[in-house]
């Protein structure tokens, strides 16, 4: 049996902008195993954002195909496509997306109460789980203006976690740290997919990284480049 969890099948995608067409994608192929770590390197405007939004679901391809755990997401309708998102799909963002007015067990929370089948108790358990995995039980009831960068991505972390997902993807999530936080947020992503056996795809323009992550895959113009997809 296949270990392929998501196949990327000669995918295109093209936006317009004013007159102009932008050509994000030109027949991109791509290949994730179930529990594999995979950073997608390449320059802004490279299409990394755009690939990562049309395996996230996010958005659909022109042409080509899109398969996780071999069901065609074309195929999905509105509502299956939202539970794939919220059940088997964590998002990390380059800007952490915290909400202010909540404390970072509730920011951790905030994805599980669509899960309806969870009792407060349970969420309670998820939540700390997640918060101990990245090292902030201690910062439960903090808010997120009062902790570092290098924290507030780790909540960000913590919250892509906690609904227990297959995939974890991360759009340049260590765009707004200094190198030595995103060597360390690096180090505890390869670590939790290491624990958790979670699909990590991250991607990012910064090479010094590059020496702590299992598999590249490089993306440039729109297409993977050095045979490695």
């Amino acid at each position: 049996m296949s270990d392929a969890f998501v196949q990327v099948e000669e995918v295109h995608k093209t936006y317009r902008l004013g007159e102009a067409e932008v050509r994000a994608l030109r027949g991109v192929s791509l290949q994730l195993n179930k529990g594999e770590f995979t950073a997608l390197v390449g320059a802004s405007g490279s299409g990394k954002s755009t690939l990562l939004n049309l395996v996230g679901c996010l958005d659909e391809p022109d042409r080509g195909r899109i398969l996780i755990e071999g069901r065609d997401v074309a195929h999905l309708s509105d509502e299956e496509r939202s539970h794939t998102r919220n059940r088997n799909i964590g998002f990390i963002f380059q800007s952490f997306n915290l909400v202010p007015v909540l404390d970072v067990f509730e920011n951790v929370e905030l994805p599980l109460l669509l899960h309806a089948e969870l009792t407060p108790a349970a969420r309670r358990e998820r939540v700390e789980q997640a918060l101990g995995d990245v090292a902030l039980l201690d910062f439960r009831r903090h808010w997120p203006d009062k902790l570092s960068g290098g924290q507030r991505q780790r909540v960000a972390v913590a919250r892509a976690l906690v609904t227990q997902p297959l995939l974890v993807l991360a759009d340049e999530p260590t765009a707004n740290l200094d190198s030595e936080t995103a060597a360390h947020l690096i180090d505890l992503m390869v670590e939790l997919n290491q624990k958790r056996k979670v699909t990590f795809l991250f991607s990012t323009h910064d090479e010094k990284l590059m020496v702590r992550v299992p598999r590249i895959v490089r993306i440039r113009d729109g297409r993977t480049v050095d045979g490695v997809a």
